[in-house]
């Protein structure tokens, strides 16, 4: 007895450690902030809750603008010249979030919404109308504004219902609805987005499994949310797919 006592508590230690390991440094698991890459685009500065961001942006002056968050590990320049030549037309914004290309401050669940919505209300004065492209991470990001703000239109690539899901599918053993601060609910809020939704899949996502992006998909009205699969893609070459930028172009011209 004396023993499956000893055993039972180095068992609970172990588990306390994990779990708590987990907890403090959830933020390190979850962002990989990209370096600042020197570009030839303008780049806007806004100062927000004592953070400066860095924000590109391509065709200045059009009537209609493209706010652009990316994901978890993205350069979002990285779009910069596919953006510039598909939208002549509108003017496109990409974010750097805190601590992203030359942005300051820690990236936080919290904060990120808070810029995102200071941003699309810094932009949508300059402009008629204002849509939003979502990827990765960025789909928690551009569900959280569009159930706030009004959205012309929403773009969703490779998205999922929560990060708090995928995370316990990951981890069953830990009560992360309790652990995890950075839980991007983005099912909770479409009954809040009334902007028609168009969502991008890889047909080979290994990184956000098809049935977190379909949980998303049905919780929006039929009507409402129209989605494409890119055949012989992955979660990361999908954007370098032909049939990307052709669905970004057609979706948000019409």
């Amino acid at each position: 007895m004396k023993k499956l006592k000893t055993v039972f508590g180095i068992l609970l230690s172990a588990y306390l450690i994990m779990a708590g390991l987990l907890f403090i440094y959830q933020g390190n698991l979850l962002y990989h902030p990209s370096v600042e890459i020197s570009h030839t685009f303008h780049t806007q500065k806004f100062t927000h809750d004592n953070e400066t961001l860095n924000v590109i942006v391509i065709n200045a002056g059009m009537d209609n603008a493209i706010i652009y968050f990316g994901g978890n590990a993205e350069a979002v320049v990285g779009n910069a010249i596919h953006f510039f030549r598909a939208f002549s037309d509108q003017t496109v914004y990409l974010t750097n979030y805190r601590g992203f290309g030359g942005s300051t401050g820690v990236p936080k669940e919290a904060a990120l919404y808070k810029d995102a919505e200071y941003i699309f209300d810094k932009v949508s004065s300059q402009h008629q109308k204002v849509s939003i492209i979502g990827r990765s991470l960025g789909t928690g990001v551009a569900t959280f504004v569009a159930s706030s703000r009004e959205v012309d239109k929403l773009v969703l690539v490779t998205p999922y219902d929560s990060i708090l899901h995928i995370a316990q599918d990951q981890f069953p053993i830990f009560p992360l609805s309790i652990l995890l601060t950075h839980q991007f609910n983005s099912v909770d809020r479409v009954n809040n987005i009334k902007a028609q939704t168009l969502v991008i899949l890889a047909e080979n996502d290994l990184v956000i499994p098809e049935k977190y992006s379909t949980e998303l998909i049905k919780a929006f009205p039929v009507d409402q949310v129209k989605v494409e699969t890119i055949a012989n893609s992955n979660h990361n070459n999908l954007v370098s797919k032909d049939k990307y930028l052709s669905l970004l172009s057609r979706f948000l011209h019409n």
